[in-house]
């Protein structure tokens, strides 16, 4: 292959990059991102950066010494707009268009928004401006309510009862992070926020937002009632960065649609938030939006692309950092997934707990026990049968639910 393009340059592209150069690819390396800045980390711009204890500049994943060292052909500030398979070139927002023999499309998501919700005041979280924007008006604002209670949500919520401001959630779902994790969990994270001042309205959709000459003003629900704000963070879910692939050929299913190899086309690979790929370990289609499979699996997407064709079969794994607790999870959480306290004890805030599906041990999930979660780790590894798991006499495992 003379030149290798990568779409994307967060995360997974970057990973992707340094994985060609470490692997020997001394051709031509274009790295496409929209981005204008250089790749940094996402992870803390909804809880370190939102509180003003990290600088922005800490979140840069490689230093300009490093990147340099890469020989690539950075394009940042530019996007791709479409994807032309059969004559192996991509078109950019500037109007070039580049050639590639390889290609790994790792594009990443973008924020869910509400209807008529382009509104002074109004916030979504995704890059370093959206967070800095978002700063700017916590610090200027009192009363925030956040839209959404998935692990977005909430630890933007627990960033501003950080700063002191009174927050609100509202979430359609009984409980914060129902998905993937289930009522019992969900309650203890609603009684997490509850203890530090957050204010929870869950099982009520919004209505509408209110505002005033185009500054928002309220949420309001479903059931009439108007929350009063000066900051409305919409955490509403992202949708895969797909738009420039319409037209294609390529197969769009949320994500791109690739094989166990990460290929979606020939020579052509996805990875990171916007590939959804069958996991061989696993048995079923995922797409994952967790940091560190963005960078796992933009390894494996870069060796695969390379000639290795071995299949991406991971243990997904992530974790949320909320106030004075961290929340860690290995492995897949299916609705219906049976859950029991295996260590520890939810009452003292620490505990495992896992999830049984299709009769083996499927998902792990720690609160504050880093140690114990890791070590658990192996009962989803080795698939362990649910069954033998919980009738072992030494377990004894109380049901969460």
């Amino acid at each position: 292959m003379k030149r290798i393009v990568i779409v994307g340059a967060s995360a997974a592209g970057l990973t992707a990059a340094e994985t060609l150069r470490r692997r020997g690819y001394g051709a031509d390396l274009t790295l496409i991102g929209a981005d204008p800045r250089p790749p940094y980390d996402r992870p803390p711009l909804s809880k370190q950066i939102l509180t003003g204890s990290w600088p922005a500049e800490r979140i840069a994943l490689r230093s300009p010494q490093e990147l340099a060292r890469l020989e690539a052909d950075l394009r940042l500030g530019r996007s791709a707009t479409a994807l032309d398979v059969a004559g192996r070139r991509v078109r950019l927002s500037d109007g070039e268009s580049i050639g590639f023999d390889g290609l790994l499309i790792a594009t990443g998501v973008a924020p869910r928004r509400l209807p008529d919700s382009d509104l002074a005041g109004v916030h979504v979280l995704r890059t370093l401006d959206d967070a800095l924007a978002l700063r700017a008006a916590l610090l200027a604002g009192s009363r925030v309510v956040v839209v959404g209670g998935g692990f977005l949500g909430t630890e933007v919520a627990a960033a501003a009862r950080t700063m002191g401001l009174q927050v609100t959630v509202v979430e359609p779902e009984p409980v914060p992070v129902r998905r993937p994790f289930g009522d019992r969990i969900g309650a203890l994270v609603a009684d997490l926020h509850r203890h530090h001042g957050t204010r929870l309205r869950c099982g009520v959709p919004v209505h509408r937002l209110r505002d005033t000459g185009g500054r928002v003003t309220g949420v309001e629900l479903s059931d009439g009632t108007t929350l009063p704000a000066d900051v409305i963070v919409l955490a509403v879910g992202s949708a895969p960065a797909t738009g420039w692939l319409t037209g294609s050929g390529l197969s769009l299913s949320n994500g791109v649609v690739c094989d166990a190899l990460c290929q979606a086309a020939p020579g052509i690979y996805a990875a990171g938030d916007v590939a959804s790929w069958h996991n061989p370990r696993f048995g079923t289609r995922m797409r994952l939006e967790h940091r560190m499979n963005a960078t796992e699996q933009a390894m494996a997407a870069s060796g695969n692309l390379l000639g290795d064709a071995v299949p991406f079969a991971p243990v997904p794994y992530f974790w949320t950092d909320q106030y004075d607790t961290r929340i860690q999870a290995y492995g897949i959480f299916p609705p219906g997934a049976e859950p029991r306290i295996v260590h520890g004890d939810p009452s003292n805030g620490h505990f495992v707990a896992a999830y049984g599906h299709d009769g083996v041990v499927a998902g792990v999930l720690g609160w504050n026990s880093p140690r114990e979660t890791r070590t658990l780790r192996r009962l989803v590894v080795e698939r362990t049968s649910w069954t033998a798991f919980t009738t072992a006499p030494t377990l004894s495992p109380a049901t969460v639910n």
